[in-house]
């Protein structure tokens, strides 16, 4: 494992010390958000983290290794080069053996995470059932690694582009928490609410370290969806968004956009139609999640 996993000197000596970690994800720098401001929201991200007690862990795949922390400069290099290859469960072998650049998506970092011994992972939203799955079978790998892999994420719910009742649907039957952060409705990403109610509700992340804890210790395998909803001042109106996306799928649908080709697509055609509003609430969205995530990792590493 030492010859494939590489850490930065800060995960480094904060393993070694025991320190609270929180992974983060690094398509949505490469594939996410356009440059500068993928790089500049990285930075914020890794900062709000330190700023409330843990250490920050951006995760990619450079060099044939995996990289559990990135330098300022590989952080530029991920959100600046053309061509950077999204990374889930079936791409890690390959993207190692040919030593090609690759940004890891929900479902890469939380298997990167777990083999760092990392627990806890904040995200912007994790990936689900796409609408219309039911002809065309597009389903987010996350939900399947979410059942498998002991790793907290903690999202702004799934993003709006996707069939979020569906969504719902999928993670009870493979037996996955979703826990709503002070909210009983799951979040849509860009919307506090999808009008799916939540079985389960935590108001503190005391709490929800306990959850967490409880449900590891018992050797029940899996992860735990945080729901954690976009901050009020930064939602935008549920009707607006929704008018938004139908939009940006009719179009995906007539240019035969597919697979994981669909979801930086619509996020690229949302955020034109909505002016730029859509990034704004997206980088938001992620600090709030980075600030919740790094609260949670301080309250596990103390149990």
């Amino acid at each position: 494992m030492t010859s494939i996993i590489s850490y930065s000197t800060e995960v480094q000596q904060a393993l070694e010390g025991k320190k609270p970690i929180v992974a983060l994800e690094s398509t949505i720098i490469s594939h996410g958000m356009p440059y500068p401001q993928n790089v500049e929201t990285a930075r914020m991200v890794e900062q709000i983290i330190r700023d409330n007690g843990a250490v920050p862990a951006t995760i990619a795949i450079m060099d044939g290794k995996i990289k559990i922390g990135l330098s300022k400069e590989e952080l530029e290099l991920l959100g600046n080069t053309p061509g950077v290859a999204k990374v889930s469960r079936r791409d890690i072998g390959q993207l190692i053996a040919t030593k090609k650049i690759g940004a890891t998506t929900v479902a890469a970092t939380m298997i990167c995470a777990e083999l760092a011994g990392i627990r806890i992972f904040a995200t912007g939203g994790i990936g689900g059932v796409h609408r219309g799955a039911e002809t065309t079978m597009d389903i987010s790998a996350d939900l399947e690694e979410l059942s498998n892999t002991g790793v907290a994420v903690v999202c702004a719910g799934a993003k709006s582009i996707l069939d979020i009742g569906l969504t719902l649907e999928y993670l009870e039957t493979k037996g996955v928490p979703v826990i709503g952060f002070q909210t009983d409705d799951m979040p849509a990403f860009y919307t506090r609410s999808s009008g799916f109610d939540l079985t389960f509700r935590s108001d503190n992340a005391v709490e929800l370290a306990q959850v967490l804890k409880a449900k590891w210790d018992l050797g029940i395998k899996g992860g735990v969806v945080i729901a954690n909803p976009i901050p009020a001042e930064h939602a935008l109106e549920e009707s607006f968004i929704n008018g938004i996306i139908a939009l940006a799928m009719a179009e995906a649908n007539e240019n035969g956009i597919s697979g994981k080709e669909v979801t930086p697509f619509l996020l690229g055609k949302v955020k034109e139609l909505t002016e730029g509003k859509s990034l704004v609430a997206n980088i938001e969205l992620v600090k709030h999640n980075a600030k919740v995530g790094a609260e949670l990792a301080v309250a596990y590493n103390q149990l």
